[in-house]
């Protein structure tokens, strides 16, 4: 998969991970790209570490599924370190 095929899958998956997580997240376009892209990776990792699916292709649905859980839990990582901010 290219570069470009791989930033837009993680776009997407972030953008899916951001509906399917409840509650308000903070940051644009720009977060949602970094920490898609980087839940692909984790994704990716767990996936083929796991179940012995990465991913390689981009119409794949199981490269779909390993990035947006990857980016499930990114985000609610991400969720957890920037929500303990105190006022």
């Amino acid at each position: 998969m290219g570069i470009l095929a791989f930033l837009l899958l993680g776009l997407i998956a972030g953008a899916i991970a951001k509906l399917i997580l409840p509650g308000r997240q903070g940051g644009g376009w720009l977060i949602t790209l970094v920490l898609g892209v980087v839940g692909a990776l984790l994704g990716g990792f767990i996936g083929s570490a796991v179940f012995g699916v990465g991913i390689e292709s981009f119409f794949d649905i199981g490269t779909w599924l390993v990035a947006i859980g990857g980016a499930l839990i990114v985000l609610v990582i991400y969720g957890a370190v920037t929500g303990r901010k105190r006022a």
